[in-house]
Formats: structure tokens, sequence, C-alpha cells
């Protein structure tokens, strides 16, 4: 049976009020080929290091790996459905891509609160992802987050 006393209602995200450094969330999914197929789609990227493993298998990395911004776009699902959540406005990104992600691996992306600005109702946060204990993406972000006025 859940305990009661941790029910969070995940359509509501936190208040700026509710914040503070060091609160941690994360989201994982694995890579499969449909993602990289249809966030092309989305994106437009069709550059053949995602799509073409001929090509692929020619360059630095030897085979196809996902695109950067499928990793990525996974610290904007944490930030939107977790930490601070429904009502987060993303207001900047800074990324690194550290390491390659393939088509199976699973990418689990965390983001921590690191500054709190009341005032200005806005968070600090760092955004990161792995890849079991790889880390491929590196980055910090600023949120705006709701007040309970």
């Amino acid at each position: 049976m859940d305990d009661v006393r941790n029910f969070r209602d995940e359509t509501v995200g936190y208040c700026i009020e509710d914040m503070s450094v060091g609160m941690t969330a994360r989201y994982a999914r694995t890579v499969t080929e449909a993602d990289i197929v249809l966030f092309a789609g989305v994106s437009g990227d069709h550059n053949p290091i995602h799509m073409n493993e001929v090509y692929a298998a020619s360059t630095m990395f030897k085979g196809r790996i996902a695109h950067g911004f499928l990793s990525a776009s996974l610290i904007s699902t944490t930030i939107g459905n977790r930490l601070p959540g429904p009502g987060a406005i993303y207001l900047s990104q800074n990324l690194r891509f550290l390491a390659p992600v393939r088509v199976g691996d699973t990418v689990e992306a965390r983001v921590t609160v690191t500054e709190v600005f009341p005032a200005k109702k806005r968070v600090a946060l760092k955004t990161i992802c792995f890849v079991g204990d790889k880390q491929v993406v590196d980055g910090d972000a600023l949120v705006m987050v709701p007040t309970r006025g």
C-alpha cells in the first residue's frame, strides 16, 4: 500500500516558496531506434551520423549516435514534470555534450537546485545526464517558478 504521507500530485509543480538548494529529481529513458527517427523528423536534423549506419561507421564514433538534444530533452522532461514541475518556465540552458549515446542506452537526467532567487521567482539548476556511470551531458539552467500567490 502506498504511503499517503509521500503522495505528491504530479499535475502541480513546486512553488518558489518550496524550493531549496539540494533538491534533486531524475528521469530515465532507454533510447530506441524509433526515438531517433522521430526526433529527426520533429527537429529536421537528418545528419547521417544519426541516421546512416554505413556513414556513421566511418566516423570517430564507429557507428550511429543519438542526437545530443535527444538526451538533453530528458532534462527538459525532468524540469517540466518533476522539479520544479508543471508551471516552471525555462529561461536558459547551457550544455556540454561529453560522450555519445546510442540506441539501447538508458539515459538518466538529473536536475539539482543550486541556487534559489525568491525575489525573482527563479531557481538555478545543475543539469546532467548519465548512461550508467558515464556522464554524457553537463549543464546548468535557469528556470522561473510560480508562487503560491
